[in-house]
């Protein structure tokens, strides 16, 4: 048989029917349904009379508009409660587990899906949510999808989809201290520009990606798409088979075991031959940050912002004197030193255990700078409860950080979180669009660590000077 790489393995596994012209019908292991996109597709199914094919193979949950606010009710924001109430509702009448607020498993789709063995290696994987590639880190094939698509996914289990090109980034080489997946997500998407992988399902490779724990490769993958890609994913190995091991939808016993001996046999095979490849020195990598309005638009903390007079054509120099403007910031200044007025360590992209032990261990014994709001969202209810039973609250709450309830919060301001217009937000989340976070909010991305960094000193700091 000819050498393939873990996506053609992926894909080949889950085809229904071949339709031609590289299109098939392929079968859907997991749905994922939060509160925005989870209703309306729900409602269309029950408004054509239609079962769910295999309920017990969706998920549901709150995450985007509920409020993330201390002691928050269903209702704290009236809009979250309306769409609460009606996920809540259609799940219960399709019999689709649900994931409350304050039940163990509730939380940001794409955290709470890998942390209870939802998500597994070699699975399909769809949500109405762009960010779905996160779950590739575990070497499943997730990706987002349309309200049709979730609609017909729902009544079928299956989706009619165009296998894309592959590509494969090799990260090779070891990441310094002070330097996360984050970083490389940034750097990586910095190096090659946002359209890098359009019709592309990314695999990340190499040295760094094998020294990379569970949920900094679920950091980096939930990135894919801001290269433009729909897929991101890596390959299986001892690491993940230790992470999903006891978690309770994962497989259990000798079942586990059967599974693991599957899960080896997707990695790319020797020889396999991609559409494309980058070659990536992770050891070079040093934090970075976003200084623009794309993901892109992203520098080393030691660098100078960027004059749009050098930039290759005239497109990108209007782009980035556009990025300037609404940045309120000066061409060739140091973006260190960047006064602060918000944080915001949370996200599908860094609102797991690690990310915020990384930024409480910054937090450690210091103070959230005067005029500066900080916020920690867990990115689950899970999350939240092993934080505090950790002490990671308590460090959070002694340093003036706000310690909040779990949702996606203020990544995206779909639940009326939002940062004030013209004020400048540190944001450990995964887009820096305009009106992101808000009317006139202007948004740096970052790493927990860079961001609890900017919150104690009151400006965007090289995390390294503090560590």
């Amino acid at each position: 048989m000819m050498a393939r790489t873990l996506f053609d393995k992926l894909w080949d596994a889950h085809v229904v029917r071949d339709l031609g012209d590289g299109w098939a019908l392929l079968h859907i292991d997991r749905h994922l349904l939060h509160d925005l996109s989870g209703p309306p597709a729900m409602a269309e199914v029950a408004r054509r009379a239609l079962p769910l094919h295999d309920p017990e193979l969706a998920f549901a949950t709150p995450d985007h508009a509920v409020s993330s606010a201390p002691g928050r009710t269903a209702t704290t924001y009236p809009l979250g409660g309306r769409l609460l109430t009606a996920l809540r509702g259609l799940s219960a009448q399709a019999q689709v587990p649900f994931f409350d607020l304050g039940q163990p498993g509730q939380g940001i789709v794409h955290v709470m899906g890998p942390e209870l063995g939802i998500v597994l290696p070699g699975l399909t994987v769809i949500c109405g949510d762009s960010h779905t590639c996160t779950n590739g880190g575990l070497g499943a094939m997730a990706f987002g999808v349309g309200s049709s698509e979730s609609t017909h996914a729902l009544a079928t289990q299956t989706l009619r989809q165009q296998k894309p090109k592959r590509m494969r980034i090799r990260c090779e080489g070891r990441l310094a201290t002070g330097v996360t997946a984050k970083d490389l997500a940034l750097h990586i998407i910095g190096q090659l520009g946002v359209a890098a992988g359009v019709a592309y399902a990314i695999e990340f490779a190499g040295s760094a990606i094998r020294d990379m724990d569970i949920e900094g490769r679920l950091t980096l993958c939930n990135l894919s798409v801001e290269l433009g890609a729909r897929y991101g994913l890596i390959a299986p190995d001892e690491r993940t088979f230790e992470y999903l091991r006891g978690r309770p939808w994962a497989p259990q016993g000798e079942d586990f075991e059967a599974a693991v001996a599957y899960w080896r046999t997707l990695p790319t095979d020797d020889g396999a031959r991609f559409d494309h490849e980058e070659l990536i020195d992770a050891s070079a990598v040093v934090p970075t940050i976003t200084w623009g309005t794309s993901p892109e638009q992203a520098i080393r903390i030691d660098a100078m912002i960027p004059d749009p007079a050098t930039a290759p054509d005239g497109e990108q120099r209007d782009a980035q004197a556009a990025a300037l403007a609404y940045m309120g910031l000066q061409a060739g200044q140091a973006i260190a030193g960047t006064p602060v007025d918000w944080v915001f360590i949370g996200s599908c992209a860094n609102s797991r255990l690690s990310d915020l032990r990384a930024a409480a261990h910054i937090a450690r014994g210091r103070r959230v700078a005067a005029g500066v709001t900080a916020w920690i969202v867990p990115g689950s209810e899970n999350v939240k409860r092993a934080a505090e039973a950790e002490g990671l609250r308590a460090v959070f709450e002694a340093a003036g950080f706000e310690w909040r309830e779990p949702g996606c919060s203020m990544c995206v301001a779909a639940n009326g979180e939002q940062v004030p217009p013209g004020q400048r937000s540190i944001s450990t989340s995964n887009r820096n669009f305009v009106g992101r976070q808000g009317p006139g909010a202007r948004t740096h991305l970052a790493s927990p660590a860079m961001a609890a960094a900017a919150a104690v000193t009151g400006c965007i700091t090289d995390v390294r000077e503090l560590t």
